[in-house]
């Protein structure tokens, strides 16, 4: 951007001004009609093709080598090497990840940094702080994740998710949040999505995700509706392959595209697109790079999805960003600079992850991404028009959200003032109330025959715990210490037992026999019914399928020595079908336990204080959950939920 530029916007804003103070109201209506430039039509006219090239692309820095070094670290730190580097391509963004926030004071300074090699227009720096399983912030507020808001049905529950990660994101000085899913997850087998989405009913995840976004947004955080057209119902991983959806048209804006509609009418900033297959809506094919066969081309890079559907069809007039171009999906079968330049051409304005940049030895990487696009617009491959639509939509979203002001009238608070306040605000004691409030709202009751829960275990009886991880073990030996030492229940013996990869054996079996309780957690990412053709058979001893049949061997052996035993569903809900005996079988639809000196999701506690009657079960189930063994059969229907008496819930 030039300085004459924004001298002479000024001026013609001046005079125009004073040309209208002098008109009749007549004559000032016609003038009122006629189409003036926008801020951001302005800026762009005095911007070169590179920098407005440098606007699209969004690199990530997730690790650095630095020159003389001899091995990469995450970067925490802002140096002269990567500022260097958005300095010249003239970068509109940057992406964070886990790897680059891990405390508060730490975060604040590196943003900082980012913004300050940003000489011209300030970046969008943003991070996936979706709550739940996917969190970056290291020392944020970790939140109980979407499809625990949907068990919980809270609307309150969404708005204040949104809010919270609004605040804590802001003050640290991130400004896009790639945030929420509006997935709909109806696909138990769905290796990616899960409870990343709010639930399988389209009216849920629209209803929850609006309120999110609201509370971002009331934060002035840009939002992002993520991933259009829907990766809810998927068996692939696209970070791994190309999934495809082949439902037709009517199907899909009754289920996928409905919440994306409700939040292209409620004004999301950003949409990031899928990297999955809808022949329904484009059946073009593309030679693949990988391995010669012929594929459909994902939503990413179709113009009739992003341009024919979304701007044309559903009336979205913001930013629209890609999904990383580095997964598998994109990365194996199209190659990088063709990639962005196929994404640009399609109605993308933001390359997501365009190249890898780990060194200023791999910078060739972007220079290449970065030179193709110049070179395609000066070729006519992709027209110019379509650039300047793309630069002119960032930059309108930059000012709306208070990121970028042309006139330099954003006074920002001293970087001590902004680290200061950044301390009080993540992670604060007000935001954990809450975010625990989320977690008990959810936890929903299955089963509980025999009046199997709630434990009430007298002083000094044994809980045996048996989880996948030892962080989970952690997080449940954890809970139950803190609700003895608050003297909420009696003092009880607690031994753990982690079971990942293993069979069940005689040592085992006799933890079992010298246990009162017996909580069992159960981390299945995907159902595998073809345990024994199709039959859950427990005398199974491969220990490759440890994470059903070591549990389930846990389960009957309890039960047939009437121990009490509980099955904790940790992620998704739908493996609680492999427990189909079990007497008593809860959801918490949270996975995270206790590392590095704090509970990195309230799930388990959660879980936790509902075994032992400190709270009564409300969540209702987000989605249906088929059987294992008659997969045609809803075990457990979307809405379902118990009380401790065995009665539903309302």
């Amino acid at each position: 951007m030039k300085k004459t530029h924004l001298l002479t916007y000024g001026l013609i804003s001046a005079l125009m001004l004073t040309a209208f103070s002098g008109l009749k109201p007549d004559a000032k209506v016609k003038a009122d009609n006629v189409s003036t430039p926008s801020a951001a039509e302005e800026i762009v006219d005095g911007m070169s093709l590179e920098e407005k090239v440098g606007q699209m692309l969004m690199p990530d820095f997730r690790n650095w080598q630095k020159q003389g070094e001899s091995k990469m670290t995450g970067l925490t730190e802002m140096n002269d090497e990567v500022g260097s580097i958005i300095e010249k391509y003239h970068l509109g963004g940057v992406i964070l990840f886990a790897e680059n926030v891990v405390d508060t004071e730490q975060t604040v300074r590196l943003a900082d940094g980012l913004q300050k090699a940003s000489k011209n227009i300030p970046l969008f720096v943003t991070i996936d702080q979706e709550g739940g399983i996917v969190t970056r912030l290291q020392s944020g507020t970790n939140l109980p994740g979407n499809m625990a808001l949907g068990a919980g049905r809270s609307l309150k529950n969404a708005y204040n998710t949104g809010a919270i990660v609004g605040k804590e994101l802001h003050s640290l000085g991130i400004n896009v949040n790639f945030a929420p899913s509006l997935d709909v997850n109806n696909n138990p087998g769905n290796p990616v999505i899960g409870v990343r989405s709010f639930g399988s009913s389209p009216e849920l995840v629209a209803s929850l995700g609006l309120q999110t976004i609201k509370g971002l947004q009331d934060q002035n955080m840009a939002t992002t509706a993520k991933h259009f057209p829907g990766h809810g119902d998927t068996a692939v991983d696209s970070h791994y392959g190309l999934p495809m959806v082949t439902h037709d048209k009517e199907r899909l804006k009754k289920v996928e595209l409905y919440p994306f509609q409700k939040a292209i009418d409620a004004n999301v900033d950003m949409i990031m697109t899928a990297h999955v297959q809808f022949p329904a809506i484009d059946d073009t094919t593309y030679k693949s790079k990988k391995d010669g066969q012929q594929i459909m081309v994902p939503a990413t890079l179709s113009r009739k999805v992003l341009t024919d559907l979304l701007r044309d069809e559903m009336g979205f007039k913001g930013v629209v960003v890609t999904d990383a171009l580095n997964m598998k999906a994109i990365a194996d079968n199209f190659g990088q600079k063709e990639a962005v330049i196929l994404a640009i051409k399609s109605g993308v304005d933001i390359a997501l992850m365009p190249a890898p940049v780990t060194s200023i030895a791999t910078e060739k990487n972007l220079t290449e991404v970065y030179n193709g696009v110049i070179d395609a617009v000066k070729s006519g491959d992709i027209p110019m028009s379509e650039i300047d639509d793309s630069v002119e939509r960032i930059l309108d979203l930059k000012m709306k959200r208070g990121i970028y002001q042309p006139e330099g009238s954003n006074q920002e608070d001293a970087l001590e003032a902004r680290i200061a306040n950044a301390k009080k605000m993540v992670g604060s004691m007000k935001h954990y109330h809450l975010e625990k409030k989320m977690a008990l709202d959810a936890v929903t009751l299955l089963k509980n025959e025999d009046k199997t829960l709630p434990f009430k275990p007298k002083k000094n009886e044994k809980v045996l715990i048996l989880a996948p991880f030892e962080d989970q073990a952690e997080a449940m030996r954890r809970s139950i210490n803190e609700l003895y030492s608050k003297q909420r229940i009696n003092k009880v013996q607690v031994e753990s037992l982690i079971f990942s990869g293993k069979v069940f054996d005689q040592e085992t079996a006799e933890k079992i026999d010298e246990a009162d309780y017996v909580i069992t957690g159960s981390y299945v990412v995907k159902n595998d019914p073809a345990v024994n053709d199709g039959v859950i058979d427990d005398t199974v001893t491969d220990s490759t399928k440890w994470a059903t049949v070591f549990p389930r061997a846990v389960m009957n052996y309890s039960q047939k020595n009437s121990k009490k035993f509980v099955l904790m569903s940790l992620r998704n809900p739908y493996d609680a079908a492999n427990f189909e005996e079990a007497k008593a079988v809860l959801a918490v639809y949270g996975f995270k336990g206790y590392t590095n000196g704090r509970f990195r999701q309230p799930n388990i506690p959660a879980g936790i204080e509902t075994i032992f009657g400190l709270s009564e079960p409300k969540g209702k189930l987000p989605v249906g959950i088929p059987s294992v063994t008659h997969p045609n059969d809803i075990l457990y229907p979307y809405g379902y939920g118990l009380k401790f008496n065995g009665k539903p819930l309302k």
